[in-house]
């Protein structure tokens, strides 16, 4: 079961969506996405993982850890308290090939629900705002798979909470009605996972940590921030928008809610924490995985394919 003050959590920094879905376009497989992201994002990953350090009480960082999803590598990096080495992963080469560099992480391009690693790998495993774009059972799957049993999988969330700006109550309007009306969310996945998902996977859902955070944006980092959304980047990559457009737009658009240089939003997220508590037998078709253990190669932006 979810609580009711997780829901009320949830909703206030989850992602809409719907579940069971298939989704039509990956958007962050192009190139100028990646840099966007890469530059415009905020770093907010520390806050997460000094959270998820003290409830898992490591007393020493993990030997391997594996970060699904990891975009640029923000999340990577942030891992380095809590592992001596990291693999980073991502199904879009662009992101990694943007990703920030550091002797303890490898990057390896690869989809979440095929994960080229043998089993029981890792000590730790990490999902930073992607679990959503994942059909969740084969993800599941691998996770339990790459984990000994008692290791723990951390799936967490930074969003925007409804476009929450302290001291201007109707940003949150405008956010609504003028952004997204413009700019419409693609369809993800936006269900909680709850106990008997986890528990089907092999997994225990010890618990459900909901956080905020404050980010200080002007005008223009706001607006390059928004332009990493996928809404807007499924709008310029399909065509209905140029990026100067949307750029245009979102500059004339916010001009009325920065009377300073800068303003602060209300940033946050929930942080699931999942032990695994028993093996489940593989979805993977026979032959699919990698028999022997992978060379931790400290590769930078040289990501390996697989």
């Amino acid at each position: 079961m979810v609580s009711l003050e997780f829901w009320n959590c949830w909703n206030c920094y989850g992602v809409p969506g719907i579940a069971g879905i298939e989704f039509e376009m990956n958007p962050f497989v192009y190139r100028t996405a990646a840099q966007r992201y890469a530059g415009a994002r905020p770093y907010y990953h520390p806050v997460v993982i000094e959270l998820v350090g003290a409830y898992l009480s490591l007393d020493q960082p993990v030997e391997h850890a594996l970060d699904v999803a990891c975009g640029t590598g923000q999340s990577c990096m942030a891992l380095k308290s809590l592992a001596r080495r990291i693999v980073g992963t991502d199904n879009s080469f662009e992101m990694l090939a943007a990703a920030l560099t550091d002797p303890a992480i490898e990057y390896v391009e690869a989809p979440a629900e095929q994960l080229p690693f043998p089993d029981g790998y890792f000590d730790l495993i990490t999902v930073s705002s992607a679990f959503h774009w994942f059909q969740r059972e084969e993800f599941l799957g691998e996770a339990n798979r790459l984990l000994p049993v008692a290791h723990w999988l951390v799936i967490y969330e930074n969003n925007f909470q409804g476009g929450k700006m302290k001291g201007r109550a109707d940003f949150s309007e405008w956010f609504r009605t003028e952004y997204l009306a413009q700019f419409p969310s693609p369809p993800r996945h936006g269900k909680p996972l709850d106990d008997e998902e986890a528990e089907a996977a092999g997994f225990r859902f010890a618990n459900r940590q909901c956080y905020s955070n404050d980010v200080t944006f002007t005008k223009e980092g706001l607006a390059h921030y928004l332009t990493t959304q996928s809404n807007i980047i499924a709008a310029v990559e399909e065509g209905a928008w140029s990026l100067d457009g949307v750029c245009e737009w979102l500059y004339s658009s916010l001009e009325p809610f920065f009377a300073g240089r800068e303003a602060v939003f209300e940033f946050g997220g929930a942080i699931w924490y999942l032990q695994k508590s028993r093996t489940i037998a593989s979805c993977r078709p026979a032959g699919s995985g990698i028999e022997k253990q992978p060379t931790i190669r400290c590769s930078g932006h040289a990501t390996t394919r697989r």
